[in-house]
């Protein structure tokens, strides 16, 4: 593909090309159900792929599992094509790469619940302001004391572990109420009954295998099965958060490339947004604007371009809204909300065509060569060239079966954690009362022969700032690549054989 040329998204007076140097300023996909988002976004992610971009999005209905299948020469398809001006095409399917937070439909994707973080799983556990601050006690408490938190039961016994000394707690923490620790671990029963449980552990996501590419050039299009997991829409929202916040807290400073390095769809936005605190849609602000530097682009699709706060609205330069209806105070509200959006065509009254607009059929504008959003038009998105609807049962597993990454996430990992560290603890010293002590026997606090409080038994070093907090609120340095490389290295070895905790992006927005 010429990368000048773009991407050819839709056609109509004139065709309407993406471009792939601005592809990294975001994008918004916006229409009523049923009008065509899914083709579009099926439009996009194959070009992206063809362009040699690596692809992720969540395919929320299942019908996006058609990419990894070539098309057919069905007629509708042919018409349209006929009617845009494109000459004959091959159906072809893309390379696709299937997950699942659930291990049943693709590879098993997974967390650790350090690099997940107090905020993010706050959210996820629908924890008030006090009970998410009680969490961030618990997360510090297993930070000083060298505990692992990976998995469940490794924060289920940081929680009894911070419950049972609550009074000496307090005096360096903060206080620690039963009742705040009760309603955490009945949160953390609800997520494991949604089949949360299975997201937490190892071995962890490595986002190097969501940026493939084949021989040939071609970018992977990593797909997560979502549809089950649209059932818990918090446990969706949130780990497609965490994903785009390991994404910009990894990835080197790169600037304005050709290409971006990847795409991010974020389907059904509004889930990230709702019922969010001001403090988490501040970091996801901030996250936008800054991970377009990492060569990201994010798209998001949702119904009501109200859905996505202003000022993140305000980041995405290529639209792409599909009709809306207006029946209530609120939806005249989101169509004239949407047309505003957009660079006006005098000979198009954009508020009224988004009402008029037919299936398959949108308003555009993509960013021109100069960077200024091109005066909007009205066109009908290009038909797809592979299959529009879902890969069958056999064909899943056949993509599965020559995935290059089979095998590799299907086994999980217990290694020793806090769990493991506690209850040895315990066997140790009984329910004797005494000095805190950790792992190695040490009473807490005692300091060795060379004056240092940790010694050099192999704890956990003090973690370093987040980038989050180097970027935006901390000494001003932005992350270079040497220190890129270097963190990835350290959290390589403590994945191995090292005991090192990395917190998450969201890990440390409160500091006691």
């Amino acid at each position: 593909m010429n990368q000048e040329s773009g991407i050819l998204v839709a056609g109509g007076a004139r065709q309407h090309r993406l471009l792939l140097r601005y592809a990294n300023r975001h994008g918004l996909i916006t229409g009523a159900t049923g009008t065509g988002k899914t083709v579009t976004l099926q439009v996009l992610a194959e070009g992206f792929s063809a362009a040699g971009v690596p692809v992720f999005v969540a395919d929320v209905k299942g019908d996006l599992s058609g990419l990894s299948q070539p098309g057919e020469s069905a007629a509708k398809i042919v018409e349209r094509a006929r009617t845009i001006g494109l000459p004959e095409r091959q159906f072809r399917a893309s390379p696709t790469l299937l997950w699942d937070l659930f291990g049943e439909q693709g590879h098993p994707v997974r967390a650790t619940v350090s690099d997940m973080g107090p905020l993010l799983l706050g959210r996820l556990l629908d924890l008030n302001e006090v009970q998410t601050g009680v969490l961030n006690i618990v997360f510090q408490v297993a930070d000083d004391e060298g505990l692992l938190l990976i998995d469940l039961k490794d924060l289920r016994a940081m929680l009894t572990f911070v419950a049972d000394h609550a009074k000496e707690i307090r005096v360096e923490y903060g206080s620690v109420s039963s009742a705040s620790v009760g309603a955490i671990q009945r949160g953390l029963l609800t997520l494991e009954q949604q089949g949360g449980d299975r997201f937490f552990g190892e071995p962890e996501l490595e986002l190097e295998d969501l940026m493939l590419t084949t021989p040939d050039g071609s970018g992977a299009i990593s797909l997560l099965a979502a549809d089950r997991l649209m059932q818990s829409p918090k446990l969706y929202g949130t780990f497609l958060l965490w994903l785009l916040a390991e994404l910009f807290e990894n990835l080197p400073e790169v600037g304005d490339l050709d290409k971006p390095k990847l795409v991010f769809f974020f389907d059904e936005a509004h889930l990230l947004f709702d019922d969010a605190p001001d403090a988490l849609v501040e970091k996801v602000e901030q996250v936008v604007r800054l991970i377009r530097s990492r060569g990201v682009g994010v798209f998001f699709v949702t119904q009501n371009p109200l859905d996505i706060p202003d000022e993140i609205l305000g980041q995405l330069g290529n639209r792409v809204q599909h009709a809306l209806r207006a029946f209530t105070p609120r939806d005249q509200k989101a169509v004239r909300a949407a047309a505003q959006t957009f660079r006006q065509n005098p000979a198009l009254d954009t508020e009224t065509a988004i009402m008029e607009l037919g299936v398959g059929e949108a308003l555009v504008s993509f960013l021109d060569a100069d960077g200024s959003p091109a005066v909007v038009g009205r066109a009908l998105v290009a038909p797809p060239l592979s299959r529009i609807g879902p890969a069958s049962g056999g064909e899943r597993a056949a993509v599965l079966t020559e995935s290059p990454l089979a095998g590799a996430y299907d086994e999980t990992v217990d290694r020793e954690s806090a769990y493991e560290s506690l209850r040895d603890r315990e066997q140790r010293e009984g329910q004797a009362a005494g000095p805190w002590r950790r792992p190695g026997g040490a009473p807490r606090g005692q300091e060795n022969s060379t004056g240092s409080r940790r010694g050099g038994s192999g704890k956990a070093p003090k973690r370093e700032k987040s980038a989050i907090e180097r970027v935006v609120l901390g000494d001003g340095r932005r992350q270079g690549l040497a220190e890129a490389m270097a963190k990835s290295a350290v959290r390589t070895v403590g994945r191995s054989i090292g005991r090192q905790i990395v917190r998450g992006l969201f890990g440390s927005l409160y500091k006691r």
